[in-house]
């Protein structure tokens, strides 16, 4: 049987529009905030610990915006829309720049599978967006 992964995400959207993005210390991708869940957390909780751990602020989880799988690595992925409540912007093992973004600076510097969630957290009449992507592009729905 194979198993899949389950991560988290916030895309974190200010007053003034402008969203959170961290540049991964890992592979120096910019991303909205987000790692695995904890398998004794709900995942609103995990999103906002993840947000806490990688840029230093807390937030309040508004609602789910969408649920996106990487088929070729079995990863899913639940990203919901967060605002700010506190904290202060700083880096962290895993990241080496915090900043907000502007919607344009989204889709300049994401690639599209990080840039897609944060354009549907910003669709506020949508339900969820379900995709699927091999890690790179979206998928086309079968």
């Amino acid at each position: 049987m194979t198993l899949h992964s389950v991560s988290v995400a916030g895309v974190v959207v200010r007053d003034d529009g402008r969203i959170l993005a961290i540049r991964r210390a890992d592979n120096g991708t910019w991303e909205p905030p987000g790692g695995v869940l904890e398998l004794d957390e709900r995942p609103e909780e995990g999103a906002a610990r993840e947000v806490r751990e990688e840029t230093g602020m807390r937030v309040e989880v508004e609602r789910l915006t969408g649920v996106y799988k990487n088929m070729k690595r079995g990863v899913v992925a639940l990203v919901f829309r967060c605002r700010p409540t506190g904290g202060e912007e700083s880096t962290s093992a895993e990241s080496t720049a915090v900043e907000w973004l502007t919607r344009d600076e989204v889709q300049e510097r994401m690639g599209e599978v990080y840039a897609v969630r944060i354009l549907d957290a910003l669709d506020a009449s949508a339900a969820p967006y379900v995709r699927v992507h091999d890690g790179r592009h979206l998928l086309e729905s079968a």
